[in-house]
This record gives structure tokens, sequence and C-alpha cells, in this order.
């Protein structure tokens, strides 16, 4: 079933569709000499490696753990011998351990790796634990944690986020064409198990070849019509963010500092379900990875399937290098990915994206003055005042960061998007939030002595 949502969120922007890679069937790489597979891909507890230099490994294999609530296993993506296990700077610039894998090409599979077993809500939570699923959209939360919320919190309504707002980036867009049929079964698995009142699939009006297909096998169940709609939703970024998919699709507003769950929603990325249907069938935990490679300095941008943990470099050389010289490397989009520092950092969990820019797409314009024309304002989705934010980081003043709610910042970029003067405003927001944590914990330190 279709269904045509023409109110959304208040603010936003129009972002280029540049959708390159869009028609682009998804290429499978292969396996390349190495791996290096960290033991933080998701937010939570990092694991703990549970191989050693030198032992030999299949794909599927557990090479990471951890006891903690919030965390998911780590998996070898690749058959090989562990040549290191050691701390690595990955993506955010952040140290984690990570095992290095010496492939072997054959790409022999675990014996553990087997269809999983369950009968209901609780065993199939611990089979989900199992297989390293988190986010698939570029927040890497714990899947299994995500599907069981507190006592307390009544969820009757299931989003699946197939918006897909930032330029370029094509991934999830190529998981509806291409398994179409995976992504509905893995909603109706959802709906038999935790029922569900609604499911809303919400994708943004101009992917109407996505739209269609859904629409279309949607309509052929009579079982899960009334539960399952297909929400043809306004192009507008962060169309796709959870807060605003979630007003977009059902009218709901999640207050600050709360989770969707407090309003009776859960909201997946459309890779997830197909995940959890693939995984159902196969038993192979979360090993790999589509990623959309694109931008004016890739010389045949496209989308490829990946082992997790490939360098980015590899990934740029399989599609055919660069034309020009990068001058700035993103993972993620150009309104929220982050730049890195080298091309040996690897594909994780929730990479959906690796944009390399050029010399003149990548340039940046010299910051001038606040005119006090209030666009940022208009623009911003969480009705924040970033201005303000801005001025007050810059001048550490921590009682106003709080006044102006700066951690409520879900870094959209809108703002330093719409800003004629080129204010560094998402750069000095992340700062202020940094600055607001600093003085918690200077606070907490001095109130325990």
């Amino acid at each position: 079933m279709l269904f045509t949502k023409k109110a959304t969120f208040r603010g936003g922007v129009p972002v280029p569709h540049w959708k390159n890679t869009a028609e682009a069937e998804t290429l499978q790489m292969g396996v390349p000499s190495k791996v290096y597979i960290p033991m933080l891909q998701h937010i939570g507890a990092p694991c703990t490696p549970v191989v050693n230099k030198g032992d030999t490994v299949k794909v599927g294999q557990v090479i990471g753990t951890s006891d903690k609530l919030i965390s998911a296993p780590i998996h070898s993506s690749v058959s090989g011998r562990v040549t290191n296990v050691a701390p690595m700077v990955v993506f955010n610039g952040q140290s984690v351990m990570t095992v290095e894998i010496e492939t072997d090409g054959l790409q022999e599979v675990h014996e553990d790796v087997k269809p999983p077993v369950f009968n209901n809500k609780e065993e199939f939570l611990e089979q989900l634990k199992k297989s390293g699923l988190v986010g698939l959209g570029g927040a890497g939360f714990p899947t299994h944690v995500k599907l069981a919320p507190p006592p307390g919190k009544e969820v009757d309504t299931l989003i699946i986020n197939g918006s897909e707002c930032e330029p370029y980036i094509t991934s999830d867009y190529r998981e509806i064409i291409e398994n179409s049929w995976n992504i509905l079964l893995g909603v109706y698995t959802l709906v038999d198990l935790f029922g569900f009142k609604n499911v809303w699939i919400g994708i943004e009006d101009n992917k109407p070849e996505a739209i269609k297909v859904l629409s279309n096998i949607a309509a052929k169940d009579d079982k899960y019509s009334d539960v399952v709609k297909v929400v043809k939703l306004k192009s507008r970024y962060p169309q796709g963010a959870e807060k605003m998919l979630i007003y977009a699709c059902t009218g709901r507003k999640v207050p600050p500092g709360k989770l969707p769950a407090d309003v009776g929603v859960i909201v997946m990325n459309i890779n997830s379900v197909s995940f959890i249907r693939e995984y159902i069938r196969t038993g192979m935990p979360l090993v790999k990875k589509r990623v959309t490679v694109d931008g004016p300095a890739v010389k045949n941008p496209a989308n490829v399937e990946v082992p997790i943990g490939t360098p980015i470099a590899d990934v740029f050389e399989f599609c055919g290098g660069f034309r020009s010289e990068p001058v700035k490397v993103l993972m993620g989009g150009p309104m929220m990915g982050v730049a890195q520092y080298s091309l040996q950092y690897p594909v994780l969990k929730h990479t959906n994206a690796l944009i390399a820019l050029d010399e003149k797409s990548a340039k940046i314009p010299p910051e001038g003055p606040c005119i006090r024309c209030g666009r940022c304002v208009d623009v911003c989705p969480m009705n924040l005042m970033p201005l303000h934010i801005n001025r007050h980081s810059l001048h550490g003043d921590v009682e106003a960061l709080e006044k102006y709610h700066a951690n409520d910042c879900m870094e959209c970029g809108c703002c330093s998007y719409v800003c004629p003067a080129k204010r560094h405003l998402v750069q000095s927001i992340r700062l202020a939030k940094a600055q607001l944590r600093q003085a918690a914990t200077a606070a907490a330190a001095k109130g325990g002595k």
C-alpha cells in the first residue's frame, strides 16, 4: 500500500540530487590482500579480541566479543592468518584495538556459520546479537538492543528508513532495487515476532522506482497489507534523520534527550532489515558492506560490495583510482561525512559511502563575520539557534551553551550549508559539546572530593 505524506519536518534544506550511481548495479570487489578489523564498529563498548597473532581464521568466525549490554560481536570477513593484534587509529581519529588478517583468497566459511534457530522473540534477539548486526545507516547502534526497548516502553510502530537524503549515496537505493523481496520478508519477520501494528517504509519522492518496486510487493500480501505501508516523503535534507522521519511518517515528536521508543517507535535502516532476512536464511554474520564510491575525483563511480576491514585505498583502486588528485576523502556523505586522514583506514560495518573530492569541490571559502541574517535558525530541524551556540562556543561560555541546548544538535550541517558568511557552525557546535563534556567531568570530579 502506498501513502503520500505532504507534511514534513520544520527546517531542512534542498540539496543537489547527485545520485550518479543510482543505476549502477552492485559490483563484487573480491578479497583484498589484507584486512584491518577494528574491535569497535558500533555505538557502545568495544570488543576484546579473541584471536592472537599467528592464528588461522575463517569467514564468519568470531574474532571479538564483549559482555557489555550495548555492544556487538565482530567477525572475520575473510579466511587467512592473523598477522597482528594492535591499536590502530580509525576513521574518527580514535585509537581502537584492531585485528590485522593476511588473506589466503580461499574464503573458507567457519563451521559455526549455520542458519539461526529460534521459536520466539527472545530467542530471535539472542541469535540476532550473534550476527553482529548494527544500524547500517551510519549510526551503528546494536540492532538486538534497539529491538528490545526498556520495560515500560510500549512500541507499536516500526519505521524503515529508505530516505537516503544525502547527495551521492545510493547504497540503500541499490538494496531496494536488487533485494526488494529480502526487505519485505525481513519486515514481515519482525511484524510476526514483535507484533508491530504499523510499519512505515519511508522513501523520498525523488526515488520513484524504489517506491514502485516496494509498493508492488507490499500490495501482494493480504496478511500484511493493512500493517506495512510504503510512504512517499517530500525530498528534503535531513529527511532520513530519525526524529525527522518519525515526525514525517507518524506526526509524533521525539522530545529533546529522548529516544524513538519513548514515543512508541523503532527506526531501522532498509539494509538492516534486508540483512536480517539473509541471516535467517544463511546464518552468515555481518562480514560485508555495500559502499557507494563517488565524487569528482573518482575515475569510475560505482556501488561496491566489499569485505569489512578492506582499506579504503583498495576500494578506490577497484574503481579505477582517481581521475585527479583527491584533496579530501569523506567516509559518508558530503553533509555529515568524516574527512579521512589516511586511505589505509578500513571500511566498517556502518560505512555507506566513500566520497573523493577534487580541489574545486573541496575548497573551503574564507569565514566572514556573522551578519545575523537568521538563515541558520530558519533551517535548523532541531529548532536551535546555531549563531548563538557558535558565538558562545568561541568564548567558552558553558552556561550559555547549556541555555541554547548545544547538545541537542545532530550535526546535520544545514546551518553551515546556508550560511552566507560561511561560518564554521558545525565545527563550533562540536567544540561546544566537547566543552560541555569537559565541564561535566570537572564538576563530577569536584563533587567526588
